[in-house]
This record gives structure tokens, sequence and C-alpha cells, in this order.
């Protein structure tokens, strides 16, 4: 992709105000026309939101994006619809043992509450602040036991490494889950652990850096002969083991073209995030990390990570930011040489996917920002400038969504290109024109971190930072 250098975040508040403007609008719409007993709306089908997957793992989503409205806006309005959906639909989410989407569902809801409190953006109410705290507790806990042992070295005693295992199975390791570990760092720094059998207490921030390390050894890609298709920065959407040894047997897709092509959106996932892990990090004391090698060790398996992911990304992705979705996908030869112009949504051979880009261009952001309070300021500017550059492109046309009647706020998303599960518009031959509610969720994240950073205000982080300049 081509940097631009230029962009600041000042330069984006007129889209990002657009974008808000349109953003409530369709929040409302949703409101207004979706009957609860039809599940959780998904992903658009002609501008319509629509039920259809394996979980139900889009509805924080889609209240905790009227919570992001309100915080970017003041509307008192979303932060009510927020706060009452949480308490009435959200609790089967943050008890759920079947999947590993805790990250997701707890944290943009009952997450975005507790930070509104500890930002005072809410009037403080204690009781409303431990209701929070203590649904985060029970999702970090909850999640932490969704366990499989693994061994990621041939001479590793078994209970050393693992993983959070997916919805698939226990022999499933999904690239999905690195943006979940967020509930067992709020978990964490609310001081809770994992209690197990004969009382003995499980750190879920050892669980973290647990699943983080798998990750990187076994999803993430360093160019270093592992096998013929070892590129640096490429990630395996899924990998599986052998449950009764702990051994890995093979990489995987479930929702990529292959195995060993790089399916954009698993891809964006570690990208965001492994740089916000390591801000986490930050917040985390020398002696909670000890235990797991001590922080030089933790920090650089997830530097190493978020360098080698970002960098693939500006090699791999259009001119203009916007990835297909996948980097193998069979025609993309077709369209010539697409890397060197813009994406183009309403091709006739490969679907782009711009929600690998609002979670990509949000991990570019945190990793360039991370880097420049770590003495890299070379190349923290160079990543923050792509996190702002994907942005610019994202946040107008032809993605931001300005027709009234289609209550997708970011268009040209992809679910599940290998199930046919997208829309395909009459006259087309790819999905396009379509929105997803973590495409549109994850747009209005990474509009707020912007808007924030334009004018002056905290950092944006899921955590408590403590105290910020």
């Amino acid at each position: 992709m081509r940097i631009n250098t230029q962009i600041i975040p000042q330069s984006l508040l007129p889209k990002i105000e657009h974008l808000w403007h349109l953003s409530g609008q369709k929040i409302r719409a949703i409101e207004s026309a979706w009957d609860p007993a039809k599940g959780t709306p998904v992903f658009t089908v002609q501008g319509r939101y629509t039920t259809r997957g394996w979980t139900e793992w889009t509805q924080g989503f889609q209240f905790g994006a009227a919570l992001l409205q309100f915080d970017a806006t003041g509307d008192e309005e979303f932060l009510d619809i927020g706060r009452q959906k949480t308490l009435a639909v959200m609790a089967s989410h943050v008890s759920h043992v079947g999947v590993h989407d805790h990250g997701f569902n707890n944290v943009s809801t009952y997450g975005n509450l507790l930070r509104l409190l500890r930002e005072r953006k809410v009037p403080d109410d204690p009781w409303q602040r431990h209701f929070c705290e203590l649904a985060l507790k029970v999702s970090g806990a909850v999640q932490a036991a969704r366990w499989t042992e693994a061994r990621t070295a041939p001479d590793q005693p078994r209970g050393s490494a693992g993983y959070i295992a997916s919805f698939n199975g226990p022999h499933s390791l999904f690239a999905d889950t690195m943006r979940s570990l967020r509930s067992l760092a709020l978990g964490h720094q609310l001081g809770h652990v994992l209690m197990s059998e004969h009382d003995q207490p499980i750190s879920l921030l050892g669980r973290l850096i647990q699943h983080a390390a798998t990750n990187a050894r076994f999803n993430v890609y360093f160019g270093e002969g592992r096998d013929a298709y070892d590129v640096r920065g490429r990630v395996a959407h899924e990998s599986v083991f052998n449950v009764n040894d702990g051994n890995y047997r093979c990489a995987s897709s479930q929702q990529g073209y292959s195995p060993f092509t790089t399916w954009t959106r698993g891809h964006a996932w570690c990208l965001c995030g492994y740089p916000e892990e390591l801000e986490f990090l930050d917040a985390v004391a020398d002696d909670d990390l000890e235990p797991f090698g001590g922080r030089t060790a933790v920090t650089e398996m997830m530097l190493r990570s978020a360098l080698a992911t970002a960098d693939f990304y500006l090699d791999q992705t259009p001119a203009d930011g916007i990835p297909y979705w996948d980097t193998g996908a069979p025609s993309l030869q077709k369209l010539g040489d697409y890397l060197d112009q813009p994406a183009q949504p309403q091709n006739d051979f490969e679907p782009v996917d711009s929600s690998a880009a609002a979670i990509s261009a949000q991990g570019l952001l945190r990793l360039g920002r991370y880097l420049r309070g770590h003495g890299d300021g070379a190349r923290g500017d160079r990543y923050w400038a792509a996190g702002l550059t994907v942005a610019n492109t994202l946040f107008d046309a032809p993605y931001l969504s300005e027709e009234p009647d289609h209550q997708g706020l970011i268009l040209h998303s992809v679910y599940h290109r290998p199930n046919g599960w997208d829309y395909v518009p009459p006259g087309a031959k790819v999905p396009c024109g379509e929105s997803s509610m973590w495409g549109d969720y994850h747009a209005r994240e990474l509009a707020l971190l912007i808007q924030r950073e334009a004018h002056g205000a905290p950092y944006l982080t899921f955590f408590d930072p403590g105290p910020q300049a």
C-alpha cells in the first residue's frame, strides 16, 4: 500500500464527524427494525441486517456500537440503548463456555461501560461499576477455562503451554482469539483468577501470555523456513492439534481460501491483537510477568508478531489500504497488478473485505504509537501514518454507507466467502455493497481512537492505563 505521510488525525475530523452522523442513523434504524427473536444481527443482505452464523458472536458489537456513539457524541440516547440492552441481553454471553468470543461480546459491552465510568464520561455509580467488573471477571475466567494444553517444542512438558480453543473444539486454535484475549486482560487487571481443581488458582495473565505465544508459534509465520509457504507475516486462520499428546498437526482455514494463504480478517485479528496486548503489558507490574518469562521475553514475543503482521499488511494490500478477502485468492491474478492500484470492490473476480481494513488500521495505529513511546520513532511514524491512510480511505466513498435505507455503516465487508454466505447483487459476480456488525463496530472504534487523538483527549484503551499525560 502507499502510505500518505501528510495525514494527521485533525485532517480526518470532517470525515469522522460525518461518520458519526451516519452512524447514529444506522443504530436507530437497527433498533427500530430488529426483532430479537431472530437472534443476533450479523451482516446485511440488500442493506438490511440479517442473522446467520455459527455462534452468537456479534451481539456485543450491536450494543457496543451504541456505547461508542455516546462516547463520541455525548448523545445519551445511545448510552441508554447500550446500557439497557447490555443488562437485558448480554448475561448469557458472560457465562458462555462454548465460544472463543468473550473479548468480542463482553469487552464491547460491559468493558465499554466500565471504561465510561472509569473516565467519568458518566457519573460514577458504585453498583453499576461493580456489576460490570463482576461480569468481566467471570467472562475472563470462563474464556480462560476453554483451554487445551499443547506442546510448542518436542522437549516441552505438558502443562507449560496451551491455547484457548475455538468453538470448533479442543483441537482448534483460531487466529481470531488474539483480540478476544482482552477479556483475560481485564479479568487479571481486576484482580481475578480462574479457580480450578483442589482450589488451585490459575493466572488469567498467564493464560493470555501462553495463548499469545502458541498463536505466534503456529499461526504466525516469520520467513524462517518453517515450510514451503513460510512468508514472513502471513497468518494461518487455524492450527490443528492432537489433543491426546498436545502436538501440532497442521494448518487449516475455516474462512480463508486455504491453509497456505492468508485470510485477511484472520490476519487482522492478529495485527490488532498483538499491539493492543503490548499496550496492556505496559500497565502490568514486572513481578506479575516474572512467572511467565519476564517482561523482556513476553514483550519481544508479542512485538515480533506485531511487526511481522504489520509489514505483511503493508506489502500485500492494495495502494489505498483496503485488502481483498484473502491474499492468495485464486482469481486475484485476473485483476492485473492489483497491489499497485486502489482496491476495486465491484470487480468481477474477488471481493474486498473492508472489515479487515477497519481492524488492521487500528492495529497499525496502536503499533505505531507503542513504538514511538518505546524509542523507535521512525518505525512508529510509518505504522501510524499507514493506519491513518487506511482510515482516510475507509471513511469515504465507496466504503462509507451514505444511503439512509442501508442499515450498514461500512460497505464491502465479507463474512464467509468459501461457504457462499455473502450476498451477490444482481449483475455482479462477487459479493459487494454489504456491511457486517464487526466491520461497523471496528470502524467506529477506529474513528473514536483518531478523534480522541485529534482533540488531545485520553488515549483509547480497553483497560485502565493508569495516569495519562
